[in-house]
């Protein structure tokens, strides 16, 4: 029973746990603007709750762009967590119209009730600016890419001292493969409020990681990221399966170093699911996403219902095949 709206299209999501239910955040756009590719700049999020990820009760929509600040264009994918103010965080991508750029920069907002959100001050957290600026690609005005990228955070806890930290999906400069060039952004806070920005924890093989989590299991460390068959760097496609779709790195810390693991996690071509988020629940550990073109040929735009995921004695996930319902 996925998780699908009758009139818009659902992509990227990510979810949190208040204690009773999980609360499911989307990216949503209506069908009537008719192409599904036009759905990145017609964009709200959606809100749902579920007690098993599998039933869900939506809720509407809880965040959407500003009317004229720098985020009046787009806002994209994010995260949520409980901070030590007892508020819920989202960290979110921001967009400004008419930037010939699309550059991409990171917001905040809190509330109280997990719907109804407000932006601290005008939302703008980080930007790449500052000291640490050098080590990220900063303008694309040279059409190598299209777009300044900086977006999909993911924030958690510190687990090596007190504060937080933030990654996001972002390019790195002076490399000459194009597709060799995406990273993993990196940020710091004491206090989720106010943020440093970092050099990248990671680097290479394809031309864009995007939405990461980062999350660990059984003393290991895990980066999920999801990039598509034609972000691939020249090395890697020598290396692995040419499809698109949800892969992870394997970390030694939060902080790395980093390494692509092997294989490919979930990829197909065309993609049957994108943009996955890895879920600890009661039953063991799940990955869900949302539907790309698991036929092939359309845009289909709803979360599919989860999967079981495991780890390897070796350190690896790997998604089992599913058994097949009796004849």
């Amino acid at each position: 029973m996925v998780l699908a709206l009758k009139d818009h299209f659902v992509w990227d999501s990510w979810y949190v746990h208040d204690g009773e239910k999980y609360h499911g955040y989307f990216l949503k756009a209506p069908h009537a603007i008719g192409d599904p590719d036009l759905r990145h700049f017609n964009v709200s999020y959606g809100h749902a709750t579920s007690t098993d990820l599998v039933n869900w009760d939506y809720l509407g929509t809880c965040f959407k762009p500003s009317e004229d600040g720098w985020d009046n264009y787009t806002t994209w994918t994010g995260s949520v967590v409980r901070g030590d103010d007892d508020l819920w965080h989202l960290y979110y991508t921001g967009t400004r119209k008419n930037d010939p750029q699309l550059a991409q920069r990171i917001g905040h907002a809190t509330s109280t009730d997990l719907h109804n959100w407000k932006r601290v001050g005008d939302g703008l957290i980080l930007d790449l600016v500052g000291p640490n600026a050098n080590h990220y690609e900063v303008d694309v005005s040279n059409g190598e890419w299209h777009d300044r990228a900086m977006r999909d955070p993911w924030v958690m806890r510190d687990p090596e001292g007190d504060g937080w930290l933030m990654y996001f999906t972002a390019r790195a400069p002076g490399i000459a493969e194009a597709n060799d060039a995406g990273c993993i952004g990196f940020a710091t806070s004491p206090d989720g409020y106010d943020w440093m920005l970092e050099a990248p924890v990671f680097t290479g093989g394809f031309g864009q990681l995007e939405v990461p989590q980062v999350f660990e299991k059984n003393g290991s460390w895990y980066c999920l990221f999801c990039t598509a068959a034609h972000h691939y760097s020249q090395e890697q496609t020598k290396l692995r399966p040419v499809v698109t779709g949800n892969h992870y790195l394997i970390g030694e810390g939060p902080r790395g170093p980093w390494r692509i693991a092997p294989g490919f996690l979930d990829g197909t071509d065309p993609c049957t699911r994108y943009a996955a988020r890895i879920v600890d629940t009661d039953d063991g550990v799940v990955i869900l996403g949302f539907a790309d073109k698991p036929e092939g040929v359309e845009f289909v735009g709803h979360i599919m219902d989860p999967d079981p995921v495991e780890l390897t004695d070796d350190g690896l996930l790997i998604i089992p095949p599913q058994l097949k319902a009796a004849e």
